[in-house]
């Protein structure tokens, strides 16, 4: 039996691509790489595994809808049923969310509802919190509000720097998204 095809959808350094495509025996095929940074990190690891990409620019496009739909010809063209965002830096909209309904996740480094969008890291750091994590939900039409699939806490400790922070939660997100992932599709 073949394997799902999925895509990532990253735009940064890519360390959650590189766990998930590193995985032992994930559950799907990561077929696809969408980004909106040109010069993203993520790109060249894409490169290095053969994966293919499809990177674009926002503002080369009249609307989110216009450059929705040119991504859901790529994951089509590619025949992905499921969609992983690891540090995607954009709000996804109703076209893709209608496009592929229940089959887009996303990884935020909080517990969430505790510090939503971007900088959960500093955002938990600033508040002195002795505890955040790592949250893997599904996504829908707000930031970071969807229905959570799983979570893990991270204790802060006062010794603690935001860089040791981010390295106690990266730690996390690299074992617990592709447990997930294969959690989720093997039940689908």
């Amino acid at each position: 039996m073949s394997k799902l095809k999925a895509a990532v959808f990253a735009s940064g350094a890519g360390s959650n691509f590189q766990a998930i495509i590193e995985a032992r025996d994930l559950a799907c095929e990561i077929v696809l790489l969408i980004c909106d940074k040109q010069n993203a990190g993520v790109i060249e690891i894409a490169k290095k595994h053969q994966i293919s990409t499809f990177v674009f620019n926002a503002k080369e496009f009249a609307s989110k809808q216009a450059y929705e739909e040119k991504i859901i010809s790529e994951l089509r063209k590619k025949e992905v049923s499921w969609i992983f965002l690891a540090g995607y830096m954009r709000i996804v909209g109703s076209t893709l969310l209608q496009a592929f309904p229940g089959k887009i996740v996303n990884i935020h480094p909080s517990l969430l509802p505790n510090f939503p969008g971007k900088d959960a890291i500093a955002q938990a750091y600033q508040a002195g919190v002795n505890k955040t994590g790592v949250t893997v939900h599904y996504i829908d039409e707000g930031i970071d509000t969807g229905p959570i699939i799983a979570q893990e806490s991270v204790a802060v400790f006062s010794k603690d720097t935001e860089e040791a922070l981010k390295k106690k939660i990266q730690e996390v997100e690299h074992q617990l998204y592709p447990s997930v992932i294969n959690q989720l599709l093997q039940t689908k």
